[in-house]
């Protein structure tokens, strides 16, 4: 067994490690170091000084050494990082990254989906750090994937220039809606009470759930205001849509067009609503393309809806449910703020362009 070098201190040295310790503006690293000396001057061990900081006695015993050999200086200045110190990279390393990087991106390991910094290095024969250097530097994270599709509408260009012009040049007198329907959003109740957050530990939530119903939202955003009409109902069927273009349309000013965007669910563009559409010449519809819900500024909103009050919402019933619902869309109202669209449609149109460019070569 190790023993621990032993740390004799002068009056002096002491004088400086206490007023680390003391220092409003001592670095947290060099009061934690200070700490160390002074507890082992006491004649303390390397494991006594680390339960008693919450350290390791590794640590403990490394600045321990440093003291002795180099006195203050040793703990005052950083160790030196591994790598290459000059800051220039060799041959070799380049070499290196550019595995690395093609690795990353050009293939998979036999066993999983993608690689880790660990299997990485171990086909490589690197560190595990170097390929995290590596990965940072290049902006890759392989264990993190992003949905998309790309729309194969034949009219998506025709529905975009719609859909984007009314965003940035909406019509005089009139009112532009952003429509959908948040389906199925369940009333989840949890097994168990959870238990509430903590210093040093979150919040806690049962995995598990009761089920006590669903309910649809219907809401539609004004872009101008950033508004939101919300309304809940059982179903989402045509005859709950149309009941629902029936209020957006009473609670707005009569003397304003009005322009709704909304998704090619079927019951949008059903018989009914296309005849009540006929009947109501102020109110018309604009259809985004196939497969670009992105287009719809009221996703927004119900994505800020699910993550503040559905994700970790417990309700025990479909009516306590709705009125956490109504209570969210009332709370907005009081402070809204418009979703500003920024994208042209030449931007977007280019952006879609090496999207279908790259899943050609795939």
């Amino acid at each position: 067994m190790n023993t621990a070098i032993r740390i004799e201190l002068s009056a002096a040295e002491q004088e400086v490690l206490h007023k680390n310790i003391r220092g409003r503006k001592t670095p947290m690293r060099l009061m934690e170091r200070s700490r160390i000396i002074l507890l082992a001057a006491e004649g303390l061990s390397n494991i006594q000084i680390g339960e008693q900081l919450n350290i390791s006695a590794h640590k403990v015993g490394r600045w321990r050494h440093r003291y002795a050999k180099q006195r203050y200086a040793g703990i005052e200045k950083e160790l030196p990082r591994g790598g290459n110190q000059g800051g220039q990279k060799t041959a070799e390393q380049i070499k290196l990254r550019s595995k690395i990087i093609e690795k990353t991106t050009q293939s998979t390991p036999q066993s999983a989906t993608h690689w880790s910094t660990r299997t990485l290095a171990k086909v490589l024969g690197t560190t595990h750090s170097f390929v995290n250097r590596v990965w940072q530097d290049s902006g890759l994270k392989p264990h993190l994937t992003k949905g998309f599709k790309v729309s194969n509408d034949p009219r998506f260009e025709e529905k975009l220039v719609d859909v984007v012009g009314l965003y940035l040049s909406p019509p005089a007198n009139a009112a532009v809606f952003c429509v959908d329907e948040k389906s199925s959003i369940q009333a989840l109740d949890r097994t168990q009470p959870g238990l509430p957050m903590k210093k040093g530990r979150a919040s806690t939530m049962t995995h598990d759930y009761k089920r006590h119903g669903t309910s649809t939202l219907f809401a539609a955003l004004n872009v101008a205001s950033g508004e939101v009409i919300g309304e809940c109902k059982p179903r989402h069927r045509h005859q709950e849509f149309l009941s629902f273009l029936k209020s957006v349309e009473k609670q707005t000013p009569k003397e304003l067009e009005l322009h709704l965007i909304v998704d090619n669910y079927s019951t949008h563009k059903h018989e009914k609503v296309r005849k009540w559409l006929a009947r109501n010449k102020r109110v018309t519809l604009h259809f985004i393309p196939t497969s670009s819900s992105w287009l719809n500024l009221v996703e927004r909103f119900f994505g800020i809806l699910t993550q503040k009050q559905l994700k970790r919402g417990v309700f025990t019933s479909v009516k306590e449910l709705e009125a956490a619902i109504q209570q969210f869309v009332a709370q907005h109202n009081q402070t809204p703020k418009p979703f500003v669209w920024t994208k042209s449609v030449e931007q977007i149109l280019q952006k879609v362009g090496r999207a279908k460019a790259a899943l050609q070569n795939v």
